[in-house]
């Protein structure tokens, strides 16, 4: 079998940690210690943003409004922070990214403790935040595969997952007992979040990328050609098509399945205890992921968790309405963190590093974009038929994504990557 090529960057950044565990690799564990802190400042203010507006407004509306705002300008914003990401020094993305939204949640605190945090003011500041945090993830995608072993790529993109699924569990209750305690405390905890997350980054040793030798295109055509190599390039073509069905499906499903259940008069309390256990189904999932991977081939690996999805989300439509429908449901969640595990860390292997902030921020604006418009689907679908055949849509929705595991030439081939251009060829 062909060996994964390793980066420059990687072989230079790790140094002698390279023979260690994933634990060991001192730049990796700073990155993602930094992350897992401003993730949980995120999550925090995920919850108390539309609290504030809605305490301050008595708008439903305006409160939703600042969380539509936040996602559109991330979406709006990935395609040029891949270019940025490939153009610029990550390290130095990164740390002005986090300086802003430090910045930016340290004014709002204050704004909150004053009385003059008007709704513009709350907008400006979710539009700034938000695109920042839209360059900093795409960057740190990108920086990945040059601070570990190709390896423990998969590893390093689940313990990734697991830091996701392990904020969503914690941060919206910690927001919730801040934001009671004292209605500035989330935003100003936000900001010590990214505070450290800046410390982490500057502490980083190595290079998170290959040295650049080409002058970069134009904005326009530097887009171009990473597009170009996204849908060129088989595996990262059926990428697009397994990552937005599996996105939206995901997404519309629990939203799909809340709704059902509030309709159902199921009491607030156990909804959220059943996105409590979706969370900790996709956690469990996201540790296990490297054990699921070590065992299986890369391509039985996707082909048979799609269709694994698609029967469990069958199930949880089955029984949509009840409390029930939470187990298939997430068993469903377990299953996603390995498939995001292995085809993030095969796509971290088969782009070239000066193409990695292009191909990453195609591949989220495509899941993202797909997942943004699930909640407006499964409402209209509820709206329209009864919580059984109209969340039976998402299982049909993840039946995409698993024929196209099937039968992809891509995915097919996925255990033996060709080297990615600008790679280091094996050893």
């Amino acid at each position: 079998m062909t060996r994964v090529p390793v980066s420059d960057g990687a072989a230079g950044a790790a140094g002698g940690e390279r023979t260690g565990s994933l634990w060991r690799n001192r730049d990796f564990t700073l990155l993602w210690t930094g992350q897992c802190l401003s993730d949980l400042g995120g999550a925090m203010v995920d919850l108390a943003l539309p609290l504030l507006v809605l305490q301050q407004t008595g708008s439903p509306a305006r409160a939703g409004l600042v969380g539509t705002v936040g996602l559109v300008t991330a979406l709006v914003c990935r395609l040029p922070a891949g270019v940025l990401a490939d153009r610029a020094d990550r390290r130095r993305l990164m740390i002005a990214c986090d300086a802003l939204r430090l910045t930016g949640y340290a004014l709002l605190g204050w704004a909150v403790l004053t009385g003059r945090a008007s709704l513009p003011v709350i907008l400006a500041l979710v539009v700034a935040g938000s695109a920042a945090t839209a360059v900093f993830s795409t960057a740190e995608h990108a920086s990945v595969r040059n601070l570990v072993r190709p390896d423990q790529l998969t590893s390093a993109v689940a313990r990734n997952e697991a830091r996701t699924y392990g904020v969503s569990l914690a941060g919206p209750p910690l927001g919730g007992l801040l934001f009671g305690l004292g209605r500035a405390l989330p935003f100003l905890g936000n900001a010590l979040s990214f505070l450290l997350s800046l410390v982490a980054v500057c502490r980083i040793r190595g290079p998170l990328q290959q040295p650049r030798h080409e002058t970069a295109p134009a904005l326009g055509a530097s887009t171009a050609q990473g597009l170009r190599f996204l849908l060129g390039h088989p595996f990262l073509r059926a990428l697009l098509v397994i990552a937005a069905p599996l996105n939206m499906a995901f997404t519309g499903m629990i939203f799909a399945m809340t709704l059902a259940l509030r309709r159902a008069g199921v009491s607030p309390a156990v909804v959220g205890l059943a996105g409590t256990i979706f969370a900790l189904g996709g956690l469990l999932g996201a540790l296990a992921a490297p054990a699921l991977q070590r065992r299986l081939r890369l391509p039985v690996l996707i082909t048979l968790l799609c269709w694994a999805t698609a029967v469990l989300m069958t199930v949880g439509a089955l029984l949509a309405g009840t409390v029930a429908a939470a187990v298939p449901l997430a068993a469903a969640v377990f299953l996603g963190p390995t498939a995001n595990a292995a085809l993030f860390a095969h796509q971290a292997a088969v782009t070239p590093d000066h193409l990695q902030g292009r191909v990453v921020g195609g591949v989220l604006l495509a899941a993202g974009s797909a997942a943004a418009l699930a909640p407006a689907l499964a409402g209209a679908l509820l709206a329209r038929w009864s919580p059984v055949p109209a969340t039976l849509v998402f299982p049909a929705l993840v039946t995409v994504a698993a024929l196209t595991a099937t039968w992809s030439r891509g995915i097919r081939t996925m255990s033996a990557p060709d080297p990615a251009p600008g790679s280091r060829p094996p050893a």
